[in-house]
């Protein structure tokens, strides 16, 4: 068995291959690892000592992506960060599943055999902007899935622990935040949990024979939940003062960020993503993920003990 790895320098990517790797599932000369950065770049010295393959691979060459899979049984599809691509209710296959489209119909072409595609926490159909390209590939890559040409498997990755700054009315500077007011078009319960978790998750699903989760579409999410409340009153206890949710329309939210110099394109776009929250589309119920970590006797990372690294 041999797997291409996509995205493997961006986060969730990252950290799937680090816990194949910490963990021992999969021998690294089955490994595969495609990346649109230069292959000789020093970052990725420890993969060549451990006989890991490197294949350069870009969405936008599907040559490149045809020649990186070639040979491979599997591939993980990790879905673009190109989210600019989705913006201005971008029409079918000018989204981000433009790319994804480009990476499985090379993967068709170069004989992979079962894809496994990362998708989102939120519900399909969704209100969330940001699940329009997932909600695609998924469509698309259900229909190959009928007609025999390859096995699925659609990993709804929940939303992590680490993005809490994006749907807190982008509190980036964290520490260095002076506001005592956050500003959110929405708020609902969301199914929290770390990428090291989710990372693990995956990472064991990659690892299983192919019939145990072919054909299967399932959430990598704790149960409990948090909302942008909760988060306000972590934020206060850490900061040692309040700071206050202000819930407005959306109108009123995409208004007030992109006075900020916000990309308005980006803000309407993500501001769909709380009319998601307040439906409880994050609130996830499935048991897959605490089940797997469960069995590697580890249990989820609070959102709390998150937020507080992150705000110190």
């Amino acid at each position: 068995m041999t797997i291409a790895l996509t995205s493997a320098t961006g986060k969730l990517g990252g950290a799937v291959l680090k816990a194949i790797l910490d963990n021992k599932l999969i021998d690294p000369k089955e490994l595969i690892v495609c990346t649109s950065s230069d292959t000789k770049d020093a970052r990725f010295d420890t993969l060549r000592t451990q006989n890991i393959t490197l294949r350069q691979a870009n969405f936008d060459d599907a040559a490149s992506l045809t020649q990186a899979y070639a040979g491979c049984d599997k591939l993980f599809l990790v879905s673009t960060p190109r989210i600019e691509m989705d913006y201005n209710n971008a029409p079918l296959w000018q989204g981000r599943e433009k790319h994804h489209r480009a990476a499985i119909d090379a993967a068709l072409e170069a004989g992979v055999n079962h894809i496994y595609y990362t998708s989102l926490g939120f519900a399909n159909p969704s209100k969330a902007g940001v699940m329009r390209a997932h909600i695609r590939t998924e469509a698309y890559l259900h229909d190959l899935e009928k007609e025999g040409k390859v096995r699925v498997t659609i990993i709804r990755e929940g939303l992590y622990n680490e993005s809490w700054p994006l749907y807190f009315g982008y509190y980036f500077g964290l520490k260095d935040e002076t506001r005592t007011e956050v500003v959110v078009a929405g708020d609902g319960p969301v199914s929290w949990t770390s990428i090291a978790d989710m990372a693990f998750g995956t990472a064991k699903v990659l690892a299983a024979p192919s019939e145990e989760w072919s054909g299967k579409t399932f959430y990598l999410s704790q149960k409990q939940t948090r909302t942008l409340q909760d988060i306000a009153g972590i934020v206060s206890r850490v900061k040692g003062q309040e700071i206050r949710l202000k819930v407005v329309s959306r109108k009123e939210y995409e208004d007030y960020y992109a006075e900020k110099r916000t990309d308005r394109a980006s803000v309407e776009w993500w501001s769909s993503s709380y009319d998601a929250l307040k439906d409880g589309e994050c609130a996830i119920e499935d048991p897959t993920l605490e089940r797997l970590l469960g069995e590697a006797g580890r249990s989820p990372e609070p959102l709390e003990k998150t937020v507080e690294e992150m705000l110190k």
